[in-house]
């Protein structure tokens, strides 16, 4: 239960300070835009189980 809200956290952190990535083309990305996605997708997995 802990790790699921300090997860539900990190999502909502993530939302204000991470840019977001929706509409662009995810073959024109650099490296680090796809870490972010990579994270940002790790993480609201990780809130949701």
């Amino acid at each position: 239960m802990l790790k699921r809200n300090l997860f539900k956290i990190l999502v909502k952190l993530n939302q204000l300070l991470l840019p977001s990535y929706y509409k662009k083309d995810p073959f024109s990305l650099t490296n680090f835009q796809k870490v972010i996605i990579g994270y940002k997708y790790w993480t609201l997995r990780n809130s949701l189980s």
